[in-house]
């Protein structure tokens, strides 16, 4: 899990239960992604709610969630301030 602290104070990171993130403060949980099937039953990982692209298509759900955990950890959490 990888964790980005500013130099305010904010704490970034892509969600897991591998921690209780509970004991770093009040938690603000918001979504980076929407992973769904399209009309083909191929799976995207939509990732506009952090102003990031369309990955997909996947055959299988697990390789769009890993495709979204990546973007997520090598872009998203590499921004300052996002």
């Amino acid at each position: 899990m990888q964790i980005v602290i500013t130099p305010e104070g904010t704490v970034r990171c892509v969600y897991t239960e591998d921690l209780d993130l509970h004991t770093l403060g009040q938690l603000t949980i918001s979504r980076g992604s929407h992973v769904e099937p399209d009309e083909q039953g191929q799976w995207w990982a939509d990732m506009s709610p952090v102003s990031g692209p369309r990955l997909g298509p996947y055959p299988y759900r697990s390789q769009a969630l890993d495709a979204e955990r990546q973007w997520l950890e090598s872009r998203w959490l590499a921004l300052p301030g996002s």
